[in-house]
């Protein structure tokens, strides 16, 4: 119960902080933050949550992050499922409460930061090059991580760097799909746009699984040295 209250927690600030950000901050007048804001917010909630309930949970925050460590041989098979309920719920709890700020002063939702492709992505990219580019953030992501975090790597600074992974993902990847890398994120905004962000979820799920699942696999074999 601890883990799975920690990774509710740890996903809900992910997606409010992260997607909070593109909503309410991104383009305010003058002093909006713009793309580098959004990939900053998306990457502190990660290192914020790395530390504070890293000791507790790992701190997940991702269905794909979770698969990933367990190909990867480093989580075991019978807590994934718990961890993945309590992420897609704390994102939707997340987007639930970000939907009431939002549209706190009359404003409409609008595209809620979902993702999508084609005429839902930011810069008009096709499905193919969103499919890709999620597929390969989400491995490069996965080594990270589990580099990151292996017995091997420097002790404390873990968090550290895949908050910035994160960040530096975002840089690429927003003006393609939004950036996904996160199905639980993907799930709780694609909810409550309906539509085409749930006729295009499909790809927000599937393309961070197989990433996840190739890096732990690649793992396995640096692992093994």
């Amino acid at each position: 119960m601890k883990k799975f209250t920690a990774e509710l927690i740890g996903t809900f600030w992910l997606v409010l902080g992260g997607c909070g950000s593109a909503m309410l901050a991104a383009g305010f007048p003058d002093v909006g933050i713009g793309l580098l804001g959004v990939s900053l917010a998306f990457g502190l909630t990660v290192v914020t949550m790395a530390y504070g309930i890293g000791h507790i949970s790992g701190a997940h925050l991702n269905p794909a992050v979770s698969i990933g460590l367990w190909i990867g041989g480093r989580f075991e098979a019978k807590e994934l499922g718990s961890y993945i309920v309590a992420q897609i719920l704390g994102g939707i709890i997340a987007a639930g409460v970000l939907y009431v700020i939002v549209t706190g002063n009359g404003s409409e939702i609008g595209g809620f930061a979902a993702n999508g492709y084609g005429e839902h992505s930011p810069g008009g990219y096709s499905m193919t090059a969103a499919l890709i580019t999620e597929i390969v953030m989400t491995f490069m992501f996965l080594l990270v991580i589990l580099g990151a975090t292996d017995d091997r790597a420097p002790k404390g600074f873990g968090g550290l760097a895949i908050g910035l992974m994160l960040t530096l993902i975002h840089l690429i990847s927003i003006p393609v799909t939004n950036t996904s890398v996160n199905p639980a994120r993907s799930i709780s905004q694609a909810l409550f746009v309906g539509d085409w962000a749930l006729g295009q979820l499909w790809l927000f799920i599937v393309a961070p699984i197989v990433g996840a699942i190739l890096a732990g696999l690649v793992y396995k074999i640096f692992k093994a040295d």
